[in-house]
């Protein structure tokens, strides 16, 4: 029985210790992703999101351009209709203090100010968000979409959140993040995934507040 707990000792230490090394593995990944990320000044990407339901039977899948000043929380996430002639389906812009969401169908325009509590994911925290609240390891290398990613599981350091687990596939050569798959209690997943990367985007402040002037008749919901 002493033997029996000696070598069960032994095997949970041999494990910390690889999970220690696989953490400082993944750290030094998310590093780099993130310093070379506010290296630059504004970004645009545009990125493929799915969400797929297995209790609702859904699976739909849009597109979508990010554009964020990444020293800054200022950002402009745009969501596009499915089908031969994509419009503008809703689009979410911060600029850094103040959160719009616009509904295009519902022509509703939803104020808030932003909050550190806020859980909600969307491309523009993907770059950073491994900084605040979660705890993650490394968990080997995949090629997904052909290319070469490194991948990282995160878990939320507060279980109360209603996501449980993010998985990050970061692009091996060009240190950037590809794709992010998240998961929530209930079930469902959302993926975006990166198309393309322009880190030399030119852009106003402007891009990052919604103007009621272009937007006709818009109702515009204050919540703040």
């Amino acid at each position: 029985m002493r033997y029996y707990v000696i070598y069960t000792l032994l095997f949970l230490s041999a494990v910390n210790t690889a999970f220690a090394q696989k953490d400082q593995q993944a750290k030094a990944i998310l590093s780099e992703v993130s310093r070379k990320y506010k290296t630059y000044d504004v970004i645009k990407t545009n990125f493929v999101y799915t969400l797929e339901s297995p209790q609702a039977n859904v699976k739909e899948t849009q597109s979508g351009t990010l554009i964020a000043k990444s020293k800054t929380n200022k950002f402009k996430v745009t969501l596009y209709t499915t089908g031969k002639t994509p419009a503008v389906a809703q689009e979410l812009i911060s600029n850094g203090k103040e959160q719009w969401t616009y509904l295009k169908k519902d022509n509703e325009v939803q104020l808030n100010n932003v909050t550190n509590g806020d859980e909600t994911l969307n491309p523009a925290h993907i770059f950073t968000i491994y900084e605040k609240g979660f705890k993650y390891v490394y968990s080997g290398e995949e090629k997904k979409g052909g290319v070469n990613c490194q991948v990282i599981d995160m878990t939320p350091t507060d279980a109360k959140k209603s996501i449980f687990k993010v998985r990050l596939f970061v692009d091996k050569a060009k240190k950037q993040i590809y794709s992010a798959l998240i998961f929530d209690k209930n079930g469902n997943k959302y993926s975006y995934t990166m198309q393309t990367f322009n880190s030399n985007f030119k852009t106003g402040d402007e891009v990052f507040a919604f103007d009621v002037k272009l937007h006709p008749g818009v109702e515009v919901v204050d919540l703040r």
